[in-house]
This record gives C-alpha cells, structure tokens and sequence, in this order.
C-alpha cells in the first residue's frame, strides 16, 4: 500500500518569450540571447541575458556588439526596482511592452505560457533550454 502523493500544492500560470537578436534583417538568422518570464499570480518579472558573441559574430561580422549588449541590459533593467521610464507600469504591462512586436535588431519572440511553483527556477531551465544548448 502507498501513502499519500506528496508535491506541489499549487500551480501558477507563467509566460515567457526568448529575447532573440537579429543581425541582419534580410537573412532572418538569429540567436537567442536571454530569455524574459512573467507570472501574474507570483508577481514575478524578470529577463535574464547571456549573449554569445562568437556565435553572433558567425552570422554577421559587422553586428555592433556594444549596441546590442546595451539593448540586452535594457530588458534585465526594465524587468527590476530600478524600470527607468517603465517603473510604474504593472510588472504585466512591462512584460507586455517588452515583448510587443519590434523592428529592431534585439526583440522578443512569441509569447509562450506554461506551468510552475517556481518562476526563478522555469527560468534557470528555459535559460538553459533555449540560449545554453547552443553553446555545447
């Protein structure tokens, strides 16, 4: 005979986008570069960033690698106490912002939603899932 199922007790909704670079436009080649995970119920926001510039300069030698990393430091620092012209916006309707449809350069993809009782931990595994996996 088991006993009782032990586990979580509770299962929050999240989203997420890959925060993606594009160097160039016209070949439509990217490299995802972070990640930015958003869970209501948790009030969690974050956007965590970890570019690789090799495999970047790999698909354009001209990317102006200040200028995204720059770029890239913005989500991280839109996402914290300190959102600049974004700190008293809803950390919803950042998430929002940051991941509305760009022409730029450095963007979000899709929105995706998933499940979790940890939202620092699903971003530690999407990091790893979606910018790390590249790097082995």
């Amino acid at each position: 005979m088991t006993g009782p199922v032990t586990g979580p007790t509770s299962w929050d909704v999240y989203e997420y986008a890959a925060i993606r670079v594009v160097p160039s436009a016209e070949r439509g080649e990217l490299v995802n570069a972070g990640v930015i995970l958003y869970c209501q119920p948790q009030g969690y926001l974050c956007a965590r960033v970890e570019l690789d510039e090799d495999r970047l300069r790999a698909l354009c030698l001209t990317v102006d690698l200040a200028a995204v990393r720059h770029a890239l430091t913005a989500y991280e620092l839109a996402c914290g106490e300190e959102a600049g012209p974004l700190r008293r916006e809803s950390p919803g309707a950042r998430f929002r912002w940051l991941t509305a449809p760009r022409s730029t350069v450095v963007q979000a993809g899709p929105v995706h939603a998933g499940l979790t009782t940890d939202p620092a931990a699903e971003l530690e595994t999407l990091m790893n899932r979606l910018v790390r996996t590249a790097r082995t």
